[in-house]
Formats: C-alpha cells, sequence, structure tokens
C-alpha cells in the first residue's frame, strides 16, 4: 500500500520546478511543488525575454519533450524576433520578449489546471533520508514533513542567497523575498560539497521618463515566429525595443565609483557569468570601449516599467542613479527599483550523473542554478529532465539521457558533467560540434519518439508529426524531380546559361538563391507543391544542406561509437598504474559513463583514453 504523501517533490517554484513538476505528471505521477509563494511561480528575476543564440534551441527542445516554456512565451511574447537568420539555419534563433506579469499568470494558472500538482506555500529546510540512505521526503522550515519517493531541487538563487546593493546586504534570493538557509545546512549535513557563484541585475526605468526619440527603435519581426509547435497564429501590434548607448560619462562616474562596488571591495568573492557581466566590470575590463550598448526592453504591456539590458550593476543607489542618466535618452530618467547583485549557493557538479541524480544519495535530484547554469531556458531544460528522470527512477526503469548529438539539452547535462563549473554556465550554439543537425527547426524530429514513449506529449500530437514528416518526404522527392526551363527562371536565368533546364532540387543547392526566390516559381505548377510553409521549409533545408548533413552525420557514427563504449559504475580507475595521477583524479571525481564522456574530462589526455580502453577491452574479455 503506498502512504507517501506524493510521488516526487519539488523544491522551488522557478522554470525548472515547473517543468519538472509538469513532467512527472504528463507522466501519470503525483507532485508536491514546495515553493515560497504560490502566485509568482516562474517569475523572471532578471530579464521577461526567453531564447536567443543557443537558448531557442533549448526552448524548443523542451517543448518537443512536452514542456510548457515555449507555450507560455508563445501566449504572453509581446515582441518576438529572428537572429542569425543571414547565416545558416544551424544558428537560426528566435528570441521573444515577453510580458512579465501575464507570462507568471499564464504558468500559475496551467499549474492550478493540473490535478496531479499540488503547490504548498513553504520553505524547505531539510531533505529526509531513509535507513538506506535513500530520499524519503522533505521536512519544511515551520516542521511539516512531505513524504515521497524522489526529490528534485530547482532552488535557483534563493540557496543561501544575500543581495548586494553597494555595501548594504539584504538576505534574500530575490529582492523582497526570502531565501533558504537550512537546505544548504542539509546538504552539508548530507556531506556535499558547496560552493557559491554570483549573478545581477540592472536597475528597473520609468519608461514615462525616457526621451524615446533619442533611442533607435528595434522592431519585432513579421510574420510573427512562434516558439512552440502547438501555438496558433497570433496577429497583434508588437511592442518596440530601443537601442542606445553609454557615454564618456557614464564610464568616468562608473570607474571613480569602483571601490563602492562590492564586486571590487572584496565584499563579494563569488564568481559572475562572464558572458553577462556588470557595467562596472564592462568598463573595467574592455578599458579601450569607451561606450557600450544598451536595450530598453519593456517588462509588459501593462507596465511602464522598463529593463535597462546590459546595465547590469550592485553599486549604491545614489551612484546608479547618476550613472544611468548620462545614458543617451535616460537624462531625466527614473530608477523604479535599483539593480543588484545575489550570491547564492550551489553544488559543484561532479556530485551528479548524466541523469541528474546525485551520486551519494539516491532519488535525489538537481536541476537548475544549482548545478551552476544560469538562464531560465536552461534552467527549464534541466528540471525537465529531472523531473522524468525521478519517474523512471522510482518506476526501476533505466534513466533518459540525451548525448550530445541528441540534443543541445544533451551537450548542457555532458558540459556540466565533465567540467568544473567555476562561473554560471550559459548555453551557445558554439557548445554544440553537431549544431546543424540540432537546429531549432527539427527539435520534433530528434525527440518526439522520445517524448511519445515516455508519455510527455499526446498521442494525437505525434500522429500529426508523423504525418508532417510523411508529406516532408513527398515534398522532397517533387522538388527533386521537377525541372523547370532556364528561360522561365526570370533574373535567376543568367546563372545557368549552359543548360535548358535545371531541377528544383539543383535551384535550391545554389548560394545565394532560397526558398523565398523558389516559391514564386512552385506557383505556376497549380497545387503540385505543398501550400504548408513548413513543409516547404522543411523540405528546402534538407535539400539545400543535405551534404553537410551526411558530413555532419558521419561524425555523429564516429562519436556513438566512443558512447557505445560504456565504463562500469564501480570502476576502479586507481588501479590502472599506467595512467596519469591527474588522470586518475579526475576519473575517479567525475566518473564517467562512457569512454567518449572520459575523454571531453578537463585533464585526461588522448594517451590517458588509449591505455583505459586497453584496460576496458580487457576487462570485457575482449581482445586488444
Amino acid at each position: 500500500m503506498n502512504t507517501r504523501d506524493f510521488d516526487i517533490v519539488v523544491i522551488g517554484g522557478g522554470h525548472a520546478g515547473v517543468e519538472a513538476a509538469l513532467a512527472a505528471a504528463r507522466m501519470g505521477e503525483t507532485a508536491a511543488l514546495v515553493t515560497m509563494d504560490a502566485e509568482k511561480l516562474a517569475l523572471m528575476s532578471c530579464n521577461p525575454a526567453i531564447g536567443g543564440i543557443g537558448k531557442s534551441q533549448l526552448v524548443a527542445e523542451v517543448d518537443a519533450l512536452g514542456g510548457v516554456m515555449a507555450l507560455a512565451t508563445d501566449a504572453t511574447g509581446i515582441q518576438f524576433r529572428r537572429l542569425n537568420l543571414s547565416r545558416g539555419p544551424a544558428v537560426w534563433s528566435t528570441r521573444a520578449q515577453a510580458d512579465r506579469r501575464y507570462y507568471n499568470q499564464f504558468i500559475v494558472d496551467l499549474v492550478a489546471a493540473e490535478p496531479r500538482v499540488t503547490v504548498i506555500e513553504a520553505i524547505a529546510g531539510d531533505i529526509m533520508l531513509d535507513s538506506d540512505s535513500r530520499v524519503c521526503g522533505v521536512r519544511t522550515e515551520d516542521g511539516r514533513p512531505i513524504s515521497c519517493s524522489a526529490v528534485v531541487v530547482a532552488t535557483g538563487t534563493f540557496l543561501g542567497g544575500l543581495i548586494h546593493i553597494g555595501e548594504k546586504k539584504i538576505r534574500a534570493g530575490r529582492i523582497g523575498e526570502n531565501a533558504a538557509y537550512k537546505l544548504s545546512e542539509s546538504f552539508a549535513r548530507m556531506g556535499f560539497e558547496l560552493g557559491r557563484l554570483k549573478t545581477g541585475t540592472p536597475p528597473r526605468l520609468d519608461g514615462d521618463t525616457i526621451d524615446w526619440s533619442r533611442c533607435e527603435v528595434q522592431p519585432g519581426e513579421w510574420p510573427i515566429p512562434r516558439l512552440s509547435y502547438r501555438s496558433k497564429p497570433r496577429d497583434f501590434e508588437q511592442a518596440c525595443c530601443h537601442l542606445t548607448r553609454t557615454t564618456e560619462r557614464t564610464r568616468e562616474i562608473i570607474l571613480k565609483s569602483l571601490r563602492e562596488s562590492p564586486m571590487f571591495s572584496g565584499q563579494i568573492s563569488s564568481t559572475g557569468p562572464r558572458y553577462c557581466p556588470s557595467i562596472e566590470d564592462k568598463f573595467y575590463r574592455f578599458a579601450d570601449k569607451p561606450t557600450h550598448n544598451l536595450f530598453l526592453e519593456p517588462e509588459g504591456n501593462g507596465t511602464s516599467e522598463i529593463y535597462p539590458n546590459g546595465f547590469s550593476t550592485a553599486l549604491p543607489e545614489h551612484v546608479q542613479e547618476r550613472a544611468i542618466r548620462t545614458v543617451i535618452g535616460l537624462e531625466e530618467v527614473r530608477i523604479v527599483r535599483p539593480g543588484y547583485a545575489v550570491e547564492y549557493d550551489y553544488c559543484p557538479t561532479w556530485q551528479i550523473t548524466p541523469s541528474l541524480e546525485t551520486r551519494s544519495v539516491k532519488g535525489l535530484f538537481f536541476a537548475g542554478q544549482i548545478n551552476g547554469t544560469s538562464g531560465y531556458e536552461e534552467a527549464a531544460a534541466q528540471g525537465l529532465m529531472a523531473g522524468v528522470n525521478a519517474v523512471l527512477g522510482i518506476a526501476g526503469e533505466p534513466p533518459f539521457i540525451l548525448d550530445r548529438s541528441e540534443a543541445y539539452i544533451g551537450v548542457m547535462i555532458d558540459d556540466i558533467c565533465t567540467r568544473s563549473i567555476t562561473e554560471p554556465y550559459r548555453m551557445f550554439t558554439s557548445r554544440a560540434e553537431y549544431r546543424l543537425a540540432l537546429r531549432e527547426d527539427n527539435a520534433r524530429d530528434r525527440l518526439f519518439a522520445h517524448a511519445a514513449r515516455l508519455g510527455l506529449i499526446p498521442t494525437e500530437d505525434f500522429a500529426q508529426f508523423t504525418d508532417l514528416e510523411q508529406k516532408t518526404e513527398q515534398e522532397i522527392e517533387k522538388l527533386r524531380t521537377t525541372r523547370v526551363r532556364i528561360d522561365e527562371l526570370g533574373e535567376l536565368r543568367d546563372r545557368f546559361q549552359k543548360s535548358e533546364a535545371v531541377s528544383l532540387e539543383n535551384l535550391l543547392k545554389m548560394p545565394g538563391i532560397g526558398l523565398e526566390q523558389v516559391i514564386p516559381i512552385l506557383a505556376r505548377f497549380d497545387g503540385q507543391f505543398s501550400d504548408q510553409p513548413e513543409v516547404l521549409q522543411r523540405a528546402a533545408i534538407r535539400i539545400r544542406y543535405e551534404g553537410y548533413i551526411a558530413k555532419q552525420d558521419r561524425e555523429i557514427a564516429k562519436f556513438k561509437k566512443l558512447e557505445r563504449q560504456r565504463i562500469p559504475e564501480q570502476f576502479d580507475f586507481d588501479a590502472i598504474s599506467a595512467l596519469r595521477i591527474e588522470a586518475r583524479q579526475k576519473l575517479s571525481r567525475y566518473r564517467p559513463h562512457s569512454l567518449g564522456q572520459a575523454g571531453r574530462l578537463e585533464g585526461v589526455t588522448p594517451a590517458d583514453l588509449a591505455i583505459l580502453s586497453v584496460h576496458l577491452k580487457r576487462q570485457q574479455g575482449q581482445s586488444v
């Protein structure tokens, strides 16, 4: 008889926590979502924007696995843009500015509508273990026990959170809210190594006090793109973002005030995100640049609050006010809320497995900033994977692990499991070796079968996608076999003077010729080709990049060969005396699950890998 309160308990109401709880519910399990405020689920602490280069790929993958981030963004977005369109589809990305409050409310309503998820307002204080040192529940700070079979910890910046504004320190994970301290003590008692990281946010500005005429308009994209395959088209007037710049006077004020910044005074010793530096850091590290761009981004339709992207700071409030008023167009601006830095606890990731389960405590999973990552998208992806694996662990089934050739999610988790996280990790397309195969547009091709097998998506969604795939293949065949006379190509005919006719396939493969140039030609064939833009786009990408994709498929096959060479969980690396001491230490600490993953560890050389391969073959009784 089941006497548990819930199947899993999720600690944290941010993006990671929400995706973890909803994933468990979709798989038929009950989940308790323990959060400080039930009305602030997935509330964006920093910029209310989703997607971007490298990040929209994660969003598409979360969506393909049944997650809700893309759906919520499409429903509440106020501006959508497509990035990197002048380059190849491997790096095409979508970015959306969301209405911060509406996005939060959309998620709150979505969770409330899920009967298998129960939101509990509390601060988690202790992880409960049974006599076998396996998770059996969570105890809140006010003493309430919640029994379960698995726990997902997705605490964000709230775990040991400490806010800095100049010399002022506030014990909080987000301005105006509490932080969790007893939970850190619980991890320490269980033997976990803890570290400290830092992130920050800029001041919020009153848009009614900005001189918009002095700023450059950044309009949205048309037609409006969508992040989720489930979203219906929306026709609305998009909000505008604006571009402005700091001035020499800004630089002067910031540099003269560095001693008042907790990041330079020694008050903060933890490391912040390299790719999202504070304004103090920018002027100090990039001394040759007298000015920096700032993007003024609206927080929503029902507010005049503006987010000055690029002006993250922890300087005292009076310095923030002086400095921000030297920015072009912000000379009379009013600060609604000051910027700040926040330090928080995380657990170095040698302590987790690729399933996101901790090595020392069965049934305990970490997701999001506790793993040293930054960003809503990175957190959501980890939360979903942790929720899925928590359910699979309860059922005694093998974990769901995506490798680097299958998904950006696989790249991210492999990265954090094989590297020393000394600064907040952020996803970029450059981190993915097989990015042409891991495009934003083909996330369902790669992950929908997994989602259907795990019960994360409705069966009708998978059936509809199967139909889409069949139509795509049919379209490719039509484009390959249909030829058009050169004299019918209009302005393009000069490029094919030596031929009488050319196939539409070869036309698409020509440099400088895209689908937009070919569509008018297709219209002449009286409905022979699909009128679905998605079908045509999918077919055109596959044809145009066929050779490159085939090359990458060969590279992936080599990668898979190394990944298939498994390393037993209890393999004794110290027994291999031929390995260098550093290699033995790294291998024993990170416990790679395959020869391929071992080769990606810092400090493991190709020579170490060759020695390890020999010993693995010997152990498995294979000839060398």
